[in-house]
């Protein structure tokens, strides 16, 4: 059991390096992230509006000579992958400027480095290979369903945003049409009571 423990804790630390974060673009404003990488690393980004007007949000990534590797305008959702060239401090930035006065929140998934072989940091003269194929099973089952969950957690994140969207709109719509119909009412017992005035006042004329 502990020979198993350790083989596991040395599969995890053998996975990529990156950052997740989910935060807040105000309107008409700019906001970037920034990492220092080597040579030849390949990084991964993806990214996704889970809130705010239409869903949409420009972006670009440059290189440390300001170099443009993407740019895309008015992306709900994408996925960029690119292999450094040089060192230096890689820059990913997303604009809100085109929105005037709609917030976004968006979801940032930056990943970097290459995935070492998970065997290959154990001993293969060893008599675990049968728990040796195991774990990588398992890591590689765990990995789909992380990625799962960040996909279903976003989703989720999305569809709550437009219900509570939806139900401020339903809750406004019905605040009006309680007004509308007050003030309808009020303004057909105001138009009776008119007519009645008309005929009494006319009748007292008459006499």
């Amino acid at each position: 059991m502990l020979r198993l423990g350790l083989l596991c804790v040395l599969l995890t630390l053998s996975g990529v390096l990156g950052t997740e974060l989910t935060f807040e673009l105000p309107s008409s404003r700019k906001q970037c992230y920034y990492e220092e990488l080597e040579k030849g690393v390949k990084f991964d980004i993806d990214f996704q509006v889970i809130a705010g007007g239409n869903y949409d949000v420009d972006c670009f990534v440059t290189d440390p000579q300001g170099n443009v590797l993407y740019n895309e305008n008015k992306r709900q959702y994408d996925s960029f992958s690119h292999t450094t060239a040089m060192e230096g401090v890689y820059k990913v930035c997303f604009s809100n400027d085109f929105s005037t006065f709609t917030n976004k929140v968006v979801y940032l998934d930056f990943r970097f480095g290459e995935e070492k072989p998970l065997l290959g940091v154990i001993d293969k003269n060893t008599a675990l290979t049968q728990l040796e194929s195991s774990c990588v099973a398992i890591h590689e089952v765990l990995k789909v369903v992380a990625d799962s969950q960040t996909w279903y957690r976003l989703r989720e994140a999305q569809d709550r945003t437009k219900a509570e969207y939806l139900l401020e709109r339903v809750t406004f719509w019905s605040i009006g049409e309680t007004v509308l119909l007050f003030v309808i009412g009020i303004g057909q017992v105001m138009l009776l009571k008119s007519f009645f005035g008309e005929k009494k006042s006319s009748l007292m004329a008459s006499t």
